[in-house]
């Protein structure tokens, strides 16, 4: 893997260059200035430069300077939002190999990578003085490095033969105990130990802070198992948080070491010389320590450089094999939730294979693999198979539809059908259906409206009895004295009146039923409003005449006519206006204004406002007064408004309560669709 040194003060160019590379070929490192890059060029461990730089003046020369004192045969790639051409020149002449102008492309920047490898005398010629190990042919030079037979060489180089085949194994305890007794085998190392800092299980496990810094022992040869049980390291402490800050192989004998008493220790206890940090891209997810050899010669340097990138690629794989049990982890869980769910779910690939079903399909859907507890695509009805079959070959969802099966009479399900697309893909991979049994529901809803329907019988009997009662006490009594005073011309006049009050609440009650029970539209014809306005007041005078009663009437002078059923909406508004005389049963005035309003579609409606002089409606009247059977009187059967907005409502118009206000009298609002007259 090479490693592209990135020299920017924005976080968002190294990130452009790090989603624009190869994660498995390239280690994108940034830096914010030369001074603090300054280890990995003076070590070697750039294998290339990426400048963010602005060419329009001399110092970005200088930057360009300060990096090549540090590592002279790192190829620098430059890239420049402005730039003018001496500069680039400069640039050029100080050893630049390419100046480019952002945004950052990703297929040309690729293409300049492979150049750079892809050329075997510029890679010669731009190899860093400390790289590590790169053929068989290499030689260690210095007083520690012994001279390398070809049969070693060969051994290190398949040593990084082996680093290939990390990332494919999903088992990490057994990656790391063959990777260990592979690097036992070829490099003779005598003790070795692979410490971890093992991310939380998915959804299942919850680490506490303490917990998500420690660093347990996962692989070892030559150590106790009963020390490594109850020994563990810490990334805030020791080795662990030595190596956090360096990011570096760490020996034993090294002045931070010596400063660290805590990492003096655990080196002593470990019998370690060395310890390698293992980095997954992101940070450092485990440490790893080693002595040295079995014959008791120390690791070389060529050997701990490749050591430290071996392990890098070990981190990569640790990393994915987490990633990897999370997944399946989640896959797991989200399979045992879909297999528990009372509904029916069904995932059909393009393929028309079933790809899962849980328990619910199985047993709603399921005729043909009753002994495998299997579901295949012919098992699904026609109906719903071929809605599966239209949203994998349209890529659209098929929302919430009705589905009875004709072999199973009675029984209701609600389908949908959505489709699943893989990232930015319009094509479907598959397609889940999701089917609720609703028979159940429905007979509970039958049920329920039955009962209700048997409630409001028995309510609406009581009430009538009630009603009608009332109506027939004075003549009854009446009745029983008729005989006796006949001849009494004063007895005459009250038997007439009683009659008279009795036919009009019975007349009342009946014109309720009556319009209680129509559907639909009623008679049409044309009318003016404000004699509608005076006939519904005086059918309301009928069954309150109060002596002190007005009516206030208050229009915009236009004569205005409306579309109906006069006798219908006659009642609704004799209702509405018997209400208003009964809020002040001693002087009641009604008030009464209408007016044209614009509506939808350029159409007009005429809203009329019925008000009272009573104390108004509380908060609790105004949600309940159109409710059936609602009255704050001793009498009436609490079916005005309802019925008034029943037919408001059939007339296209709507029937609705002014909020009140504190100390003002109630208003109802009636709006109609209207003609004007020309």
């Amino acid at each position: 893997m090479k490693t592209i040194l990135v020299l920017s003060t924005h976080p968002d160019f190294a990130d452009t260059i790090r989603t624009s590379v190869n994660p498995e070929q390239y280690r994108v490192v940034q830096r914010l200035g030369v001074e603090e890059a300054e280890p990995l060029l003076t070590h070697g461990l750039a294998t290339v430069c990426v400048l963010d730089i602005d060419l329009m003046g001399v110092e970005g020369v200088w930057v360009i300077e300060r990096l090549r004192r540090r590592a002279s045969k790192v190829p620098i790639i430059a890239y420049t939002s402005f730039s003018q051409s001496e500069w680039e020149e400069e640039a050029f002449l100080n050893g630049v190999t390419h100046v480019l102008t952002k945004p950052v492309r990703g297929r040309l920047l690729n293409s300049l990578l492979e150049r750079l490898w892809n050329e075997p005398a510029q890679r010669a010629a731009q190899l860093p003085a400390h790289a590590p190990v790169q053929s068989s042919s290499f030689r260690p030079s210095g007083p520690e490095a012994p001279s390398r037979t070809v049969a070693e060489s060969q051994t290190l180089d398949m040593l990084r033969d082996f680093s290939s085949i990390l990332t494919h194994s999903l088992d990490a305890e057994g990656m790391l105990k063959q990777f260990l007794h592979f690097l036992r085998e070829i490099l003779s190392i005598n003790r070795a130990a692979i410490f971890l800092n093992r991310p939380a299980g998915p959804l299942t496990e919850v680490l506490s802070p303490e917990d998500s810094r420690r660093l347990r022992s996962a692989a070892a040869i030559g150590l106790s198992s009963g020390l490594l049980e109850h020994f563990e390291l810490s990334l805030d402490s020791g080795i662990g948080d030595q190596l956090s800050k360096l990011g570096r192989i760490l020996r034993r004998d090294s002045d931070e070491v010596r400063a660290d008493a805590e990492a003096q220790k655990e080196f002593e206890l470990l019998s370690a010389q060395i310890a390698v940090p293992i980095p997954d891209r992101e940070s450092i997810c485990g440490v790893a320590v080693f002595d040295g050899r079995v014959t008791g010669e120390p690791l070389v340097n060529a050997e701990l450089e490749l050591i430290f990138h071996l392990l890098e690629q070990v981190g990569l794989a640790l990393r994915n094999i987490w990633l990897h049990d999370q997944l399946a982890g989640n896959h797991a869980m989200m399979a045992d939730v879909l297999r528990e769910l009372s509904s029916a779910c069904i995932v059909v690939g393009r393929d028309l294979k079933v790809l899962h079903a849980n328990k619910a399909a199985r047993r709603h859907f399921g005729r043909k693999n009753e002994r495998t507890g299997g579901l295949e695509f012919s098992d699904i009805p026609q109906t719903l198979g071929a809605k599966i079959y239209q949203v994998l070959k349209t890529g659209a969802a098929i929302g919430s539809f009705r589905y009875e099966p004709e072999n199973s009479p009675g029984t209701i399900y609600s389908v949908s059908v959505v489709p699943f697309q893989r990232g930015n893909s319009s094509v479907p991979v598959s397609a889940l259906l999701t089917a609720d049994d609703l028979t159940q529901a429905e007979q509970l809803q039958r049920l329920e409206v039955e009962a209700a329907n048997l409630r409001l019988i028995k309510s609406m009997a009581d009430r009538l009895a009630h009603e009608i009662g009332n109506a027939m006490v004075p003549l009854s009594t009446h009745q029983q004295l008729l005989a006796e005073k006949f001849k009494d011309k004063d007895f005459r006049e009250s038997l007439d009146r009683a009659m008279a009050d009795g036919v009009k609440r019975v007349t009342r009650l009946l014109n309720q039923m009556r319009f209680l029970a129509r559907d639909g539209r009623f008679e049409q014809e044309v009318f003016a409003v404000d004699g509608l306005l005076e006939d519904a007041y005086q059918e309301a005078r009928k069954h309150h005449p109060a002596e002190g009663a007005q009516l206030k009437l208050e229009n915009s002078g236009k004569p205005t006519v409306i579309t109906g059923d006069r006798p219908a909406l006659k009642h609704a508004l004799a209702e509405i206006m018997l209400n208003a005389l009964q809020a002040n049963p001693k002087t009641p005035v009604i008030g009464v204004r209408w007016q044209t309003i614009s509506a939808k579609d350029k159409l007009q409606n005429i809203e009329i406002e019925i008000q009272d002089n009573g104390s108004g409606f509380t908060a609790e009247a105004v949600d309940k007064v159109p409710s059936p059977f609602f009255t704050t009187r001793p009498v009436g059967l609490g079916l005005g408004l309802t019925i008034s907005q029943k037919i408001i409502e059939t007339h296209h118009g709507k029937l609705e309560i002014v909020p009140p206000q504190a100390g003002q009298p109630a208003t109802v609002r009636v709006v109609l669709p209207f003609e004007q007259m020309n």
